[in-house]
C-alpha cells in the first residue's frame, strides 16, 4: 500500500516541481526586464536642459525630476509608459524600450502660458495683472517686412502702427492714441531690457530702421499704466519691449531670401496734356503761347517700377561645445518708388547665452551692428502734380543738362536771375536727378546681462543689465551746377552741403529679486536702480560749388540728457486665483529745473480667476480672469532741442545783428525762450478688463475698457507779449482725457482635422479723446494747411470739449443741384458777417473705431495667410485738392499749372477763398488687406529636421474707401498734402532650415 501511496503522490510532486520553475522563470523573466532609465529633458526649441522636469510613471505613485543640467533616472520595467510635464510646455508620454530615453519637449502653444515678457521681469498671459499683449515669432505679420514694427501692424488691439511710403520708412506708433498734446506720443520702445532714444538720428529713416527683423524672437505692448509704472517717465505712450533671438544649445541654420517687385497702386487725378489745352482754352485762353507740344504725365515721370531683395542668414548652435550662440547676417536692398530713391540696411548680430556655477549665474551677452544707406529723393510729389503736362522732360538745347526748364537768356550765354527764373516750377525730373542727397548711418547697439541666483538664497536673484547704443551719421547733398536753383551773378554754380551726427545712449539697471512659492501663497519682490544719459553732436556745412565760398560751419552739441530711477514691484498670489501686483517708481530728469526734477509713479492692480469660483459647471467658458489696474505715469520727452529750458541762455546774432564800438565790431547775444517752471506731465490711468478661453482654451481674448487722463499737458503753446524772450514755448497747458473698449479673440478653428488648420484672429478698439482744460481756456491754432496760397492757413484746433486736432472751417453752403458755392458759407453766429467767428469744429482725423483681422490656413504643406485692417470715423482734410485744385491756380508766375480733375465738381476759381472749407474735410474711413501669402514646404530635404518653404506674397493688396485722396492713411493728424505713395508689392521667398 505504501507502493501504491507514493506511486500516486508521484504525479502531483511532479506538478508541483513544474509550478515551480515556471514561478522561477517568470520572476527572472520580470527581473530582466526592469530597466534603469536615463535621459536629458530640453527646450526642443533651442535646446536649453530644463530644470525640475515632473517624470511619472503612468498609472503609478513613483517618479523624479531632472537636475540642473535637466538630466534624471529612474527604474522601470520595459514597455512602461513614462509621462514627462513641465510648467509652460506640452505634456509628453513615452513608451520605455531601453535604458537611455532622452525627450525634448515643446512649449504649450496654448496662449495663456504663453511667457510674455514685462519691465524687468517676465509672466505669463494668465497671471498677468496688466494689460499686457504678446506676439511672438509665429503670429509676426508674413511678407515683405523691412522695418519690425510692420511685423505688429494690425495684430494687437489698441495699437495703430501708420507706415509711409518710402523705402524703410518710418512709422507713427500710437497705444491708445498717445496721451499728450505736444510732447511726444510715441510709446517706449525697449530692445533687450534697454530704452531707445524716440528722437531719430539725422540721416536715418527711423529709430527702427537699422534693426534687423529677423532677429527678433517677440514683442511684448504694455498698455495700462499698471504694466507700464515701473518704467515711469516714459511709459505715459504704453511700452513696447522687443526680445532679440538668443543662442541655442542645438545646431541649427536658416536661410531666407525674397525678392520684391513694387509698382504703383494709384496717384492723384490730374488733367492730361490734352484735357489741359481744353482746360487752358476755357478758362485763360491767353496762356495758350505758353503751352508746348508734348503729352506728359509727370507723375509716371517721377515713379517707376522698383525691385528690392532681402537676404538674411542665422547659425544657432554650442560654440566651444560650452556656450549657446547665434549669430546672424543679413542685408536688405530697398529701391522706392520715386527715381533716386532708395534703402539698403546690412547687419550683423551675435548672442550668447553660456551659464556658470551649476546655472546659477546665468550670462547673456548681445551685440548688434548695422550700416545704413540712404538716397532720399527731394519730394516731387506736388510738383508733378503741378507741373505742365505740355512740356516735355527733355530739351536737347536746354542749358540745364538736356532738361527742359523755364528761363530766359540775354543772348549773350548768362542766365537772368529774373522772377521767372526764381519762381518758376522746376523740372520735376531733373530736381530728382540732378540732386544727391545720401546718407550713411552706422550703429553698434547691445547689452550684457548677468543674473545671478544665490546660492545661499536660491529665492533672491541679482540682475545688472548694461547697455550701449552709439550710432554715427554723415550724410551730403550735391545739388548740380546744371540745375538753375543755385546761382551767383547770374551764373548756375549748384550747391554742397554736408552734415555729421553722433548720438550715444548709455544704460546701468541693477535690482534684485526675491521668489518665494509656498503651498497656497507666492510672493515675488523686485527692486533697484536705473541710469541712462542720451548725448548728441551734429556739425554742418554749406558751400557754393563754382567759386567755393563756405558758410560758416555750424556745430550743435546739445545738453546731455540724464535719466535717474529707483523702482520697485511686488507680485502676490494666493490659491493661485487672487493676483496683487504693487510698483513704485521715483524718476529724475535734467530736463527740468531741481523744484521739479522729480517725478513719483505708483501703479496698483488687481486679478481675480474667478471662473472656479463663479461658473465651475461652464463648460463652453474654460477661462475667466478679472484685472483691475490703477497707476500714474510720467512725459517729459518734448525734442531733443528742448532740454535745458529752465535755464538762462543766448544766441549769437547773425551777421547783420552787430555792434560797431570804436573799431570793434561786436555781435549781439539774443536771449532765448526760457521757463523753469516746467514740470512733468503726468497720465493716470484706470483699467478693467476680463481675459477669457473657451472650449479647453482653444479661443483666448480679452475684453477691457480704460480711462486715462493727462494733466499739466506740455505744449508748445503761445506767450503773452512782453512776458518772455519768445512769443511762443513749451508750457504746461491743460489736461485732457481719453476713454475706449478693446475686443480681442484669436483660436484655432480647425486644428489637424484631416491636415487642414485655421488660426484666426480679430481685435477692435473704440477710442475717444477729449481736451478738459487749457491754458485760460483759450482755442489754440494748429495743424498748417502748408497751401503756399494765402498765408499758409492753420485748419486745426484744440480747443476744450473736442477732440485735439479737430478741423476748424467753415460750413459750406450748397446750390440746389447739391454743387458747393464758392465762398459762400454758413453764418453761424447770426450777426450777417462772414468772418472767424463762423468757424466752426467738424470732425477731426483719429479713428473712432480700428480693427485687425489676421487669418492663416494650411493643409498639410500648404499655408495661406492674410492680413486685414480697418479704419473708421476718421476724416481728412484734402490739402491736395483744397490748394491746388481751382481754376485760378491754372498761373503759376508766367507759366501755366496743371489741376486736379476734382476741379470739374466744384468749378472753383480761387483756393483763398476756400481753402477753410469743410468741403475739403472728407471721410476717410477705409479698408486695408495689408498682406496675402501663399506658401509650399519641403520637408526632410537634407535631413529629418530640414525644410524648404517656397512662398509668393503681396503686400498692399487692396484698400475699399470713398477717400478721393491717394491713399486714405496719411500722417500728420490727419492732413493731406500728397505723400509718398505705398507701393503695391509682390514678392517671392524661400526660406531653408538646416
Amino acid at each position: 500500500m505504501m507502493n501504491f501511496s507514493r506511486e500516486k503522490r508521484h504525479p502531483a510532486s511532479l506538478k508541483q516541481l513544474l509550478f515551480m520553475l515556471l514561478l522561477i522563470c517568470f520572476s527572472i523573466t520580470s527581473f530582466s526586464q526592469q530597466l534603469n532609465v536615463s535621459g536629458t529633458v530640453t527646450d526642443a526649441t533651442d535646446g536649453t536642459p530644463l530644470l525640475g522636469v515632473n517624470i511619472m510613471i503612468k498609472n503609478a505613485n513613483s517618479g523624479t525630476t531632472t537636475d540642473f543640467d535637466g538630466n534624471y533616472n529612474i527604474k522601470v520595467n520595459k514597455n512602461d509608459v513614462l509621462v514627462f510635464s513641465y510648467l509652460g510646455y506640452q505634456v509628453t508620454e513615452s513608451v520605455v524600450q531601453n535604458n537611455v530615453l532622452s525627450i525634448q519637449l515643446k512649449k504649450d502653444t496654448q496662449a495663456l502660458d504663453e511667457v510674455v515678457i514685462i519691465g524687468y521681469g517676465s509672466t505669463t498671459i494668465k497671471d498677468a495683472t496688466g494689460s499686457v499683449t504678446a506676439v511672438t515669432s509665429k503670429d509676426f505679420n508674413k511678407g515683405n517686412i523691412v522695418t519690425p514694427e510692420n511685423m505688429l501692424t494690425g495684430r494687437v488691439a489698441g495699437l495703430s502702427i501708420n507706415t509711409g511710403g518710402e523705402p524703410g520708412s518710418g512709422s507713427t506708433i500710437r497705444i491708445r492714441g498717445g496721451a499728450s498734446l505736444g510732447a511726444s506720443n510715441d510709446p517706449l520702445i525697449v530692445i533687450n531690457g534697454m530704452p531707445i532714444d524716440n528722437n531719430t538720428i539725422g540721416g536715418s529713416r527711423s529709430i527702427l530702421s537699422t534693426i534687423n527683423p529677423n532677429d527678433i524672437d517677440s514683442f511684448s505692448v504694455l498698455k495700462d499704466a499698471s504694466a507700464t509704472a515701473i518704467y515711469g517717465s516714459r511709459a505715459s505712450n504704453g511700452v513696447i519691449i522687443i526680445t532679440l533671438k538668443k543662442g541655442t544649445r542645438t545646431f541649427s541654420a536658416n536661410l531666407d531670401m525674397s525678392m520684391s517687385v513694387h509698382t504703383l497702386a494709384n496717384k492723384v487725378d490730374v488733367f492730361s496734356a490734352d484735357e489741359f489745352r481744353e482746360i487752358v482754352a476755357q478758362q485763360d485762353p491767353s496762356l495758350l503761347a505758353s503751352l508746348g507740344t508734348a503729352n506728359t504725365d509727370w507723375q509716371d515721370e517721377i515713379y517707376r517700377t522698383s525691385v528690392s531683395a532681402n537676404t538674411n542668414l542665422s547659425v544657432n548652435g554650442m560654440l566651444f561645445d560650452r556656450i549657446p550662440t547665434r549669430a546672424s547676417l543679413g542685408r536688405s536692398l530697398q529701391n522706392g518708388l520715386m527715381l533716386t530713391s532708395g534703402y539698403e540696411r546690412n547687419t550683423g548680430s551675435v548672442t550668447v547665452n553660456p551659464d556658470f556655477f551649476d546655472r546659477h549665474l546665468k550670462v547673456s551677452v548681445n551685440a548688434n551692428v548695422s550700416l545704413e544707406k540712404n538716397r532720399f529723393a527731394s519730394g516731387q510729389q506736388g510738383n508733378a502734380l503741378t507741373f505742365d503736362p505740355t512740356q516735355p522732360v527733355y530739351d536737347e538745347n536746354s542749358p540745364f543738362g538736356g532738361y527742359f526748364q523755364y528761363y530766359n537768356d540775354d543772348n549773350n550765354g548768362v542766365i537772368n536771375s529774373s522772377d521767372l527764373v526764381e519762381r518758376a516750377p522746376l523740372n520735376p525730373v531733373a530736381e530728382l536727378l540732378q540732386r544727391n542727397s545720401r546718407s550713411e548711418v552706422k550703429r553698434l547697439y547691445g547689452n550684457v546681462k548677468l543674473d545671478y541666483n544665490f546660492h545661499a538664497i536660491p529665492e533672491l536673484s541679482a540682475v545688472l543689465n548694461l547697455g550701449l547704443d552709439v550710432s554715427t551719421a554723415e550724410g551730403f547733398t550735391r545739388v548740380s551746377d546744371q540745375n538753375p536753383l543755385f546761382q551767383a551773378d547770374g551764373r548756375i554754380v549748384g550747391s554742397y552741403s554736408e552734415y555729421t551726427n553722433d548720438k550715444s545712449n548709455h544704460l546701468l539697471d541693477g535690482y534684485l529679486s526675491y521668489i518665494k512659492e509656498y503651498d497656497e501663497f507666492n510672493f515675488e519682490a523686485t527692486a533697484g536702480y536705473s541710469y541712462q544719459k542720451f548725448t548728441s553732436e551734429s556739425y554742418v556745412t554749406n558751400e557754393l560749388l563754382d567759386d567755393g565760398v563756405d558758410s560758416e560751419p555750424v556745430t550743435s552739441v546739445t545738453p546731455d540728457l540724464v535719466l535717474i530711477g529707483f523702482f520697485g514691484r511686488t507680485n502676490l498670489s494666493f490659491y493661485d486665483k487672487y493676483l496683487f501686483t504693487l510698483s513704485y517708481r521715483r524718476d529724475g530728469t535734467s530736463r527740468f529745473s531741481k523744484n521739479n526734477r522729480w517725478g513719483n509713479f505708483p501703479a496698483a492692480a488687481f486679478a481675480w480667476k474667478l471662473k472656479e469660483d463663479l461658473f465651475p459647471e461652464a463648460e463652453t467658458l474654460s477661462t475667466l480672469k478679472l484685472r483691475l489696474g490703477w497707476g500714474i505715469t510720467g512725459q517729459q520727452d518734448i525734442g531733443q532741442d528742448n532740454l535745458d529750458l529752465f535755464l538762462s541762455k543766448y544766441t549769437k546774432g547773425l551777421s547783420t545783428s552787430q555792434y560797431i564800438f570804436g573799431n570793434n565790431v561786436t555781435s549781439i547775444g539774443i536771449p532765448n525762450f526760457r521757463n523753469e517752471n516746467l514740470k512733468w506731465e503726468e497720465t493716470t490711468t484706470y483699467n478693467a478688463g476680463f481675459d477669457y478661453g473657451l472650449l479647453n482654451d482653444r479661443f483666448t481674448g480679452a475684453i477691457e475698457g480704460f480711462y486715462k487722463e493727462s494733466k499739466d499737458l506740455l505744449a508748445n503753446a503761445a506767450i503773452s507779449d512782453g512776458s518772455n524772450f519768445s512769443n511762443s514755448g513749451f508750457q504746461n497747458i491743460g489736461n485732457f482725457t481719453s476713454k475706449g473698449i478693446e475686443f480681442s479673440i484669436g483660436g484655432d478653428i480647425f486644428k489637424n482635422r484631416d491636415g487642414f488648420n485655421w488660426y484666426a484672429n480679430f481685435n477692435t478698439t473704440f477710442i475717444k479723446t477729449e481736451i478738459k482744460n487749457l491754458a485760460l481756456d483759450q482755442d489754440q491754432l494748429v495743424g498748417n494747411t502748408g497751401a503756399g496760397a494765402g498765408d499758409g492757413a492753420t485748419v486745426q484746433v484744440h480747443r476744450v470739449g473736442y477732440t485735439p486736432f479737430s478741423y476748424y472751417v467753415y460750413k459750406q453752403i450748397y446750390d440746389t443741384s447739391g454743387n458747393p458755392i464758392e465762398g459762400a458759407y454758413a453764418d453761424l453766429n447770426g450777426d450777417n458777417i462772414i468772418n472767424e467767428s463762423d468757424l466752426y469744429i467738424h470732425h477731426n482725423g483719429m479713428p473712432t473705431v480700428t480693427m485687425g483681422f489676421a487669418s492663416n490656413f494650411s493643409y498639410k504643406n500648404i499655408d495661406l495667410s492674410f492680413n486685414l485692417r480697418a479704419s473708421l470715423g476718421n476724416y481728412n482734410y484734402n490739402g491736395a485738392n483744397a490748394t491746388r485744385a481751382q481754376y485760378g491756380a491754372l498761373r503759376n508766375s508766367s507759366v501755366v499749372s496743371n489741376l486736379p480733375t476734382s476741379v470739374l465738381d466744384t468749378n472753383f476759381q480761387s483756393s483763398e477763398t476756400v481753402l477753410l472749407s469743410d468741403y475739403y474735410i472728407e471721410d476717410a474711413s477705409f479698408l486695408k488687406m495689408d498682406n496675402l501669402s501663399l506658401g509650399y514646404t519641403f520637408n526632410k530635404i537634407f535631413s529629418q529636421s530640414s525644410s524648404v518653404r517656397l512662398s509668393a506674397s503681396v503686400q498692399n493688396v487692396f484698400t475699399i474707401s470713398g477717400y478721393s485722396g491717394v491713399d486714405p492713411e496719411v500722417f500728420g493728424n490727419g492732413i493731406d498734402n500728397s505723400i509718398t505713395p505705398r507701393p503695391r508689392t509682390f514678392l517671392i521667398g524661400a526660406n531653408v532650415r538646416f
